[in-house]
């Protein structure tokens, strides 16, 4: 059964304005990129430059109404950035998170928001859920002390606390030049990721 952030908070997310979704997703993808960045200077894959370009054109796009950006083409720049497929480590699979929660970016900024803030919500999760599990190794016996280790490690209980915030934040905050600012400060983390890893 997948981690649950709060009774809830799928359907506030379901709620949102396209807008609103989207400066959500942008914050936690902004967590998500030291994870992304650690993978691209540890392999020999991954272009984490790209993605922080990919990323920062998602904020400008909050930020100016009018803003010019191609975004298919950005959407083309971003599969380039994608872990290659036959690459199955755990490095790659958390980078892959990222790219996925920006993919998710490009389609709210082309259509309507839909399921993308949750599918978001969940691959965040998602990673901390495997985690949890590779950290522990041989100690998980059966499903219900996984789920129990994963519902009680810190790392989730920050993750609950972080997504809220976000949320109540979009929900609150006049998402203009200051209140952007503000969330993206909250995305950023101090550089630590959802993972508590940071590329420092």
């Amino acid at each position: 059964m997948p981690t649950m952030i709060e009774t809830g908070f799928e359907r506030r997310l379901r709620a949102l304005s396209p807008r609103q979704a989207l400066a959500f997703m942008a914050a936690l993808s902004e967590r998500l990129m030291p994870n992304y960045q650690l993978y691209a200077e540890i392999g020999a894959a991954g272009d984490a430059h790209g993605v922080a370009s990919i990323l920062a054109l998602v904020w400008e796009s909050l930020g100016v109404r009018d803003a010019r950006i191609d975004f298919e083409r950005q959407a083309t720049k971003l599969v380039a950035c994608e872990p290659p497929e036959e690459d199955d480590s755990f490095g790659a699979r958390i980078a892959r998170d990222l790219t996925l929660a920006l993919s998710a970016c490009m389609d709210v900024l082309s259509s309507t928001a839909g399921e993308a803030p949750v599918d978001v919500s969940r691959l965040s999760i998602g990673g901390i859920e495997r985690f949890i599990e590779m950290s522990a190794g041989e100690a998980i016996n059966n499903d219900a002390e996984r789920e129990a280790l994963i519902d009680e490690h810190a790392l989730m209980s920050d993750e609950r606390a972080f997504q809220l915030a976000v949320l109540d934040m979009v929900e609150t905050l006049t998402l203009d030049r200051e209140g952007l600012r503000e969330l993206q400060a909250l995305g950023k983390n101090e550089g630590i990721s959802n993972l508590g890893l940071t590329a420092d």
